[in-house]
């Protein structure tokens, strides 16, 4: 199995690379669909996609927070020796949250949140964390404007893929579109809040699955899916462990920038391979994002060459994530 690609990336083919950049682009697509673009036969791709399924590869729908009326939050905790795990795992269990990990000696915490109403936020922030035994600090910060798009992995435009290029498709996923202002809130219905509850467990379930769970026709399913990503409430995310691929260190960085420049910034960053998160938040830090790499040789390297030419930035700070205890987690929103 696997030859290799000649970049290091351990028992990986080309092809598998392919298929992980292919869904990417659309994490709905039929193999038959991406084996047809990638010169295969579709048995051949379903070998590769369930070898990919073994080692932990899923497709999650995620709904699109600022589509729906709804706020993103990047929580920065600090918790006493010892307690942080126990504080990660209650936060774990809460249906709002999306994203958690550890950093910085297992004393910080990095939490990402989803708000639908002021209310729950405020009982979250003012009330329950402030409360929780081992926890001596509590940053929250908002995510003003995100310059990743939802379903944005660093992977997809880390990896040279060659052939997936070959019908015209971009090389790696745009930046979040430039919109001068948001639509109204895209309201839902409740055949709507179950269809996104169950792509939010498996975005590639079938019409068939997504039929039997909504009580609705599969044709009805499948107007419905294409209403809620033509008006982009709902994307889909490939979440497959970097790891896999040989890149070992995950970082968060906090940047201050010239205000006037962060727009800039932060698109550019967008645009870098090792950047897999990118967006302007509240804070004393004016931007954040969160990077993928091999090693702390191409940590330095991307922070001395990269960052470090970038017009603007005034400090950055880092963070590398030691656990992650939550990710892609199957938000109940609704």
């Amino acid at each position: 199995m696997g030859t290799g690609s000649g970049s290091g990336l351990g028992t990986f083919d080309t092809l598998e690379l392919e298929l992980l950049h292919a869904l990417q682009l659309d994490g709905r697509a039929a193999l038959s669909r991406i084996a047809h673009r990638l010169g295969t036969s579709e048995r051949t791709l379903a070998r590769r996609y369930s070898r990919l399924r073994t080692l932990g590869l899923r497709v999650v729908g995620q709904p699109v927070p600022a589509r729906l009326g709804m706020t993103r939050w990047l929580l920065r905790l600090h918790c006493a020796p010892g307690s942080a795990g126990s504080v990660a795992h209650a936060l774990a269990r809460r249906a709002d949250t999306s994203w958690i990990s550890l950093a910085s000696g297992g004393t910080e915490l990095y939490c990402a949140l989803t708000t639908p109403t002021p209310h729950e936020r405020d009982a979250l922030l003012l009330e329950k964390l402030p409360r929780t035994p081992g926890l001596t600090g509590v940053g929250a910060h908002c995510l003003l404007r995100l310059f990743t798009d939802i379903t944005s992995t660093w992977y997809a435009h880390g990896i040279p893929f060659g052939p997936a290029r070959r019908d015209g498709e971009a090389g790696a996923p745009v930046p979040a579109p430039e919109l001068p202002e948001l639509p109204e809130p895209l309201a839902l219905d409740a055949t709507d809040r179950a269809l996104l509850a169950e792509l939010a467990e498996d975005g590639r379930a079938g019409l068939p699955e997504l039929a039997a769970a909504t009580g609705r026709s599969p044709s009805s399913v499948q107007r419905r899916l294409e209403r809620l990503r033509d008006q982009g409430a709902l994307g889909f995310s490939v979440d497959f462990a970097p790891r896999h691929l040989g890149y070992h260190l995950m970082t968060h960085l906090w940047l201050r920038v010239t205000p006037g420049r962060v727009p800039a910034v932060g698109r550019i960053l967008a645009t870098h391979p090792e950047i897999a998160f990118a967006a302007a938040t509240t804070g004393p830090h004016n931007l954040v994002a969160t990077g993928v790499f091999r090693g702390d040789h191409d940590l330095h390297h991307y922070l001395e060459h990269r960052i470090g030419s970038l017009p603007g930035i005034e400090s950055v700070e880092t963070a590398p994530i030691l656990h992650e205890v939550k990710r892609l987690s199957r938000p109940q929103l609704f």
